[in-house]
């Protein structure tokens, strides 16, 4: 790689989100499988009146966007059940008495409230893997759930507290989003603590100054970005053994609060530190791949910050590299750039 080669004006914004994970919010739910609203018909013998089944799917149900108040009787044999866009505002210990074997339940967009949902409305499902309950108006997170789930969804509420224990032997869940609610760290330490199988974590969007305690080791992906998170727990992150994606961006992180092996995480391929008060760039093992610290405070390119050592099998795995909105101009950039940063792709100042 010759310096002259990279582009530094080159807009990355397709590359910085590149690797995220996004939930679509605007009612584009996946189906289980094929075409779902294709023949649909309310005729079926497996169907609620004032819903929609497909012929083809009679295991689905859509009661979506009709103003329904309460949970209409769910038929036998429904596996699938689209709720979204109502007005429901509680579910009642029976409400799914008839579906045992219910697996995925869309509840987003509703007027759900803790209060008016039953201690037991969730304990008759004993194969429910998904739960989508966003944008609702609970203060808590729901539960308990089945120990089958695998993807939990609760954003967009206005939750500030998970009950202890509320998720415990949910050995199964894989997915949890819980992003723009009003959480704080105190209210969520050690409540993911037994998710063995825990591997996508979102909190960003909440009020957390601090980050907490006992997550799972099993985390690859966590997201932590836009809250107020000032410091760094010494090898905080080392404790994960598969963390791959991690992003801290839109919090108020500065020097001070990092020490210096915060992110010396061999797994680590994507780590997003933009829009924080960070004056220096943070040390970073060889092995990652993408590194966003736009937007910062950053007045000098310390190249041992991604090569400890440098040589013909020592040297960064960076491709791409944004430090656009800094204090650093390619002036600033030292002659052995190339042979730390031979592999980039893209460098943005």
């Amino acid at each position: 790689m010759h310096l002259h080669s990279i582009p530094f004006f080159v807009l990355l914004i397709s590359s910085v989100f590149c690797y995220y994970t996004d939930y679509d919010y605007g009612g584009g739910y996946g189906a289980p499988e094929g075409d779902y609203y294709s023949h649909l018909s309310s005729g079926s013998p497996n169907c609620a009146p004032e819903c929609n089944c497909p012929a083809n799917y009679p295991s689905a149900m859509y009661c979506d966007n009709l103003k329904l108040k309460k949970i209409p009787i769910v038929p036998a044999g429904i596996q699938y059940l689209y709720l979204q866009n109502n007005m429901i505002e509680g579910i009642e210990d029976d409400a799914f008495k008839n579906v045992t074997d219910l697996r995925w339940l869309i509840l987003d967009h509703n007027h759900l409230t803790n209060a008016n949902i039953k201690k037991n409305a969730f304990s008759n499902l004993k194969e429910l893997q998904k739960l989508y309950i966003s944008f609702n108006n609970l203060t808590e997170l729901v539960g308990p759930l089945p120990k089958t789930m695998d993807d939990l969804r609760a954003t967009n509420n206005k939750i500030a507290k998970i009950t202890p224990n509320i998720l415990e032997g949910l050995e199964n869940l894989t997915v949890v989003h819980l992003q723009n609610n009003a959480l704080k760290e105190d209210s969520i330490s050690d409540a993911f603590k037994g998710l063995k199988s825990l591997v996508y974590l979102d909190l960003s969007y909440n009020e957390l100054t601090k980050l907490p305690k006992g997550l799972p080791p099993s985390v690859s992906m966590l997201y932590f970005d836009f809250n107020k998170v000032t410091n760094i727990p010494d090898e905080y992150f080392q404790g994960f053994k598969a963390l791959q994606y991690l992003r801290l961006s839109n919090n108020e992180l500065a020097d001070a609060g990092v020490p210096g092996n915060a992110f010396n995480v061999s797994t680590l391929l994507e780590l997003d530190l933009s829009f924080n008060n960070l004056g220096s760039i943070p040390a970073v093992n060889e092995g990652l791949e993408n590194y966003y610290l736009h937007v910062n405070k950053i007045q000098k390119f310390t190249l041992n910050s991604f090569c400890k050592v440098i040589g013909p099998l020592e040297y960064s795995r960076i491709r791409h590299l944004r430090l656009d909105g800094n204090n650093i101009t390619r002036a600033d950039l030292p002659q052995d750039l190339h042979n730390c940063l031979r592999v980039a792709n893209d460098i943005e100042l």
